[in-house]
């Protein structure tokens, strides 16, 4: 059984049609509880972090995941799901994270330039991963294969060893995926980025 978090911030029904798509059993729930029961937890995330670790908190869901985590069960992160893992982010002031993985979640800066042409932010859009460890996630996945992004803010890592994947945009090295033991996280959206993505989840759902 695939849990997928609903605490109100994500995108939740891509995600579920995706592994039902790939034969997996899932289930969407705003119950805390059923964490407890499922193999593994999807912790999904759309909008700005203040709003998301507040809902996620008040949802009464940090003990069930941090005790899913503890049992060895896999977790997989996506977008503002895998910036909550941090320690803290900048977005709207500071805000504490659940301080899984070493780092904080910085913005993209203002003005950056390539190829002679002003760089938007946020960064979205198709952009290549460059593969820095073999995730399980990234099992039959090519090095510099193109993912969908949608974010302003962005996961510096204090560990190089938690970075499974980084992805450039204009001068800024960030991490796209990372992996701690069974904590596996995508900063792109695996249900947005077709073929790639679709790998993704059915090596997740595989584990």
């Amino acid at each position: 059984m695939i849990n997928v978090i609903d605490y109100e911030m994500g995108n939740l029904r891509s995600v579920e049609k995706a592994f039902e798509r790939l034969g997996f059993e899932v289930r969407v729930s705003a119950d805390p509880k059923d964490i407890e029961t499922a193999d593994k937890v999807v912790l999904p995330g759309v909008g700005a972090f203040r709003d998301c670790i507040h809902h996620f908190r008040d949802g009464g869901f940090v003990e069930p995941l941090l005790a899913h985590i503890d049992a060895g069960k896999p977790l997989l992160g996506i977008c503002v799901g895998m910036q909550m893992l941090f320690d803290e982010s900048e977005e709207f002031g500071r805000h504490q994270g659940l301080g899984l993985i070493p780092g904080k979640v910085v913005r993209f800066p203002s003005g950056m330039v390539e190829n002679n042409e002003r760089l938007k932010v946020p960064h979205m859009g198709w952009n290549n991963i460059n593969i820095q460890q073999q995730s399980p996630l990234f099992v039959g996945t090519e090095d510099q294969s193109f993912v969908y992004f949608v974010h302003s803010y962005y996961c510096d890592a204090e560990n190089h060893s938690d970075i499974a994947a980084s992805c450039r945009y204009g001068d800024i090295d960030f991490c796209a995926s990372l992996w701690r033991d069974n904590i596996m996280a995508t900063q792109f959206h695996p249900e947005k980025s077709q073929a790639v993505g679709l790998n993704i989840f059915k090596n997740f759902g595989e584990l």
